[in-house]
């Protein structure tokens, strides 16, 4: 990525609150769990124990390779084709490849980031969040290997009979009075306005 002006106004209001949510701790968690997942360093010979930081954890996924093994690992088949290739929309591609997979494999979009988020390092922050919901979603799912993250909770809809719908309208609302039919009209503050020709 070229180096890019410090960004002014709004949209340089905006670029520091995104870096600013950016958390190294949760960047840690997720690269050690691609790193369990995939058995292997995802960027050799640096210390497992301190993070990569922003640009180094960007700069190891970017070309989306990893991103589509570590989805191969966890649903196998699920990325039939990764691009090797260092070309910028073969690189997109696998980016895209991950997402629709991992959308497949049932995270919800908005949880997950769009390819420039990652491939011009716009939001790392929601990247990070991208895989901690995938990380989510493979437990569960049943996958056996490393987790990520707290289990994603299951649905518990709750379904109510007439009976105890009736009994609810029964109950004071705001418990220590009632507001019905609360206005405010018949109250003056102050001088009227008259407007006089």
């Amino acid at each position: 990525m070229a180096h890019r002006p410090h960004a002014y106004g709004l949209t340089g209001e905006v670029q520091r609150k995104i870096k600013g949510k950016y958390s190294e701790e949760l960047e840690q968690g997720a690269r050690l769990w691609i790193e369990a997942v995939l058995e292997t360093e995802l960027v050799p010979g640096e210390d497992p124990n301190s993070p990569l930081g922003e640009i180094k954890f960007q700069g190891a996924l970017k070309n989306g390779v990893v991103l589509c093994k570590l989805m191969n690992a966890i649903k196998p088949g699920s990325i039939r084709k990764i691009n090797e290739n260092n070309m910028a929309f073969k690189m997109m591609e696998n980016i895209e490849s991950f997402l629709k997979a991992a959308e497949n494999y049932g995270c919800k979009k908005i949880d997950l980031f769009q390819v420039v988020d990652l491939y011009e390092r716009q939001n790392m922050t929601q990247v990070v969040n991208g895989i901690y919901a995938l990380g989510r979603v493979t437990q569960k799912n049943g996958f056996q290997g490393p987790s990520l993250g707290p289990k994603e909770a299951d649905s518990n809809p709750r379904n109510f009979n007439d009976d105890i719908l009736k009994a609810g309208q029964t109950v004071i609302g705001l418990q220590a009075g009632s507001n019905r039919g609360a206005s405010q009209s018949g109250m003056n503050f102050g001088k009227t306005r008259s407007i006089l020709d």
